[in-house]
């Protein structure tokens, strides 16, 4: 996920996060301060209620999502969310608070970029060998073979007319290889650039236009799943599929309710087949209903978040939206949380949290009828940092895994990860793309270019997390939508419960490590990255139903 991105990259605070604007009043009156909230009705009462509700307590609605009951709100009264909260028709209010707190480079994603600025020299060795080349990259492509999704192609490529979605930080859609595929007609920005933590806006409405994705998460997610495959660069899991961009994360991976609730109902009314999420909704890792370590308003905004994701995910999937999520870089059981020291990540500092895990939940893979993905490295083992556990895990595939291969040449190696499309103006600010947009020396074995005659140019990288194992599964689905899908206004569409049995049906069943507690000793790992593997070899803790099997999706008769 993306976090920065723990989640699942491991990647949201409730807002749809602008800055708090001081108005200035008479020079002798007392300056007020209007202040934005994210406001959720209770179950059962209509739009106008809620409206109403909103107004008496002091409120105005700025924007508003009916299908959902959220709203946007803005208030000058310091005691809006206490009395949003007593008002019976409303569940709670959640401030937009900045702290002006940027991010830090993600240690999981990008641990080889990490691990390579300590070291003297760049460990060498030969990658192990990898599938098929099919586009000139795709020899890099382990996770391709692992899935078999390079011969699943050869029975069904994707149908331009499924369309996926990726709920991401945006798309770079001047990548060629992700150009071919991408929508501009479905695609939408949901996340204006929020200065405190997002830097200076682009453009003068903070709303970066389509197509753009200046943190590069997304665009990555969006490559492993439909990069064509076209002789150029790399190709997708579906490499025939439509991408449609559904920006609702900052450019600093921080991924809030707002934006993401209503990418969800877009992509639930434009028909969408297939959402990929990799990350969880700031600005907490767990939402709980009621933590005693909690004050009384963060406990009303938890709630808040919890209903307002499970609405936006029942609405999505009655919709007819299959739905995927990484289940987080975060190396815990889900079923069996620890304590979180975390939370919350943004409006204010963290703090020690105890987890109940039957009252809290770690949004968007722990809402209804979302597939939680954990991940693989090359050699099939569970990889160090992926979240596990069988409360919440449908299957397991290759998110990568830089410290796989203990004991061979090709231990902590780049090429464990996996490899696809990025930006090049981030690669340019995290320094392995100079400014004339040639890969800067000692790079050459973790920044890729390809280039048309035409002088168009894609860049690739690799990253590691459960953030690039979901999308894996997405392909997959967008492959099974493609072979058994029935024709619908507009496209193909199949019922998302259906999409889910094929996925379950036809992964290749994984069983359990012996011993069954995974120690991670051997590549360096404190204690706490020991995780058990709980179930049998048709459904456990570190595989779920298994590793997916794109091949055996679209061959297996339904």
């Amino acid at each position: 996920m993306s976090k920065r991105f723990t989640a699942g990259a491991v990647a949201t605070a409730t807002a749809l996060a602008l800055t708090v604007t001081g108005v200035v009043g008479p020079a002798n009156a007392e300056p007020t301060v209007t202040r934005e909230f994210t406001v959720v009705a209770e179950s059962g009462v209509s739009a106008d209620a809620a409206v109403a509700a909103i107004r008496a307590a002091g409120g105005t609605v700025v924007s508003r999502t009916d299908e959902v009951g959220l709203f946007q709100v803005t208030s000058d009264r310091a005691d809006f969310a206490s009395r949003a909260a007593a008002n019976a028709a409303l569940l709670g209010a959640a401030e937009k608070k900045a702290i002006g707190r940027k991010p830090k480079l993600d240690r999981v994603e990008q641990e080889n970029l990490l691990a390579q600025a300590k070291a003297k020299a760049k460990p060498k060795g030969a990658p192990a060998k990898r599938g098929a080349k099919l586009d000139p990259l795709d020899d890099k492509l382990w996770g391709l073979g692992m899935i078999r999704a390079d011969k699943a192609r050869k029975v069904e490529p994707g149908d331009r007319r499924v369309t996926v979605g990726i709920l991401d930080t945006g798309v770079d859609a001047s990548n060629p290889d992700l150009a071919a595929n991408f929508s501009w007609s479905l695609s939408r920005n949901f996340a204006p650039d929020i200065p405190e933590v997002d830097g200076e806006c682009e453009v003068a409405s903070c709303l970066d236009p389509v197509g753009t994705d200046d943190g590069g998460h997304g665009t990555h997610v969006a490559g492993t799943i439909g990069a064509a495959a076209d002789g150029f660069g790399l190709s997708g899991v579906a490499p025939n599929v439509t991408l449609v961009e559904l920006k609702g994360g900052q450019d600093s991976g921080y991924f809030f309710l707002d934006p993401v609730v209503n990418a969800l109902v877009h992509a639930g009314k434009v028909g969408l087949d297939v959402v990929n999420m990799s990350f969880y909704v700031d600005p907490w890792l767990y939402n709980c209903t009621a933590n005693p370590a909690d004050s009384p308003e963060s406990q009303a905004e938890q709630r808040a978040i919890i209903e307002a994701m499970t609405r936006a995910l029942n609405y999505a999937h009655r919709k007819g939206v299959t739905l995927v999520g990484s289940l987080g870089n975060n190396h815990e059981d889900l079923g069996a949380p620890r304590t979180d020291f975390s939370s919350p990540d943004y409006g204010a500092d963290p703090y020690e949290r105890p987890i109940d895990n039957a009252s809290c939940w770690d949004l968007p893979v722990e809402g209804p009828h979302v597939i939680g993905v954990s991940a693989v490295g090359p050699s099939g083992k569970k990889s160090d940092y992926s979240n596990y556990g069988t409360e919440q895990i449908s299957v397991a595939a290759p998110g990568g895994w830089f410290r796989d291969g203990y004991g061979t040449d090709t231990y902590r190696l780049d090429s464990n990860m996996i490899l696809s499309t990025y930006p090049k103006h981030v690669l340019q600010e995290e320094g392995s793309v100079d400014e004339n947009g040639n890969i800067v020396a000692g790079f050459e074995e973790s920044v890729f270019k390809e280039c048309k005659a035409n002088g168009d140019c894609g860049y690739y990288t690799y990253l590691q997390g459960t953030s690039m194992a979901s999308p894996h599964v997405s392909g997959v689905a967008a492959l099974i939508v493609s072979k058994y899908g029935k024709k619908v206004k507009g496209g193909l569409g199949m019922d998302p419960a259906k999409v889910e049995r094929q996925l379950y049906r036809t992964a290749a069943e994984h069983a359990c490590p012996e011993p069954r507690l995974q120690s991670y000793a051997n590549e360096d790992r404190p204690a706490e990255f020991d995780a058990y593997c709980a179930g049998s070899s048709t459904f456990n803790g570190f595989y779920g139903h298994g590793i997916i099997d794109a091949y055996a999706a679209v061959t297996t008769r339904m």
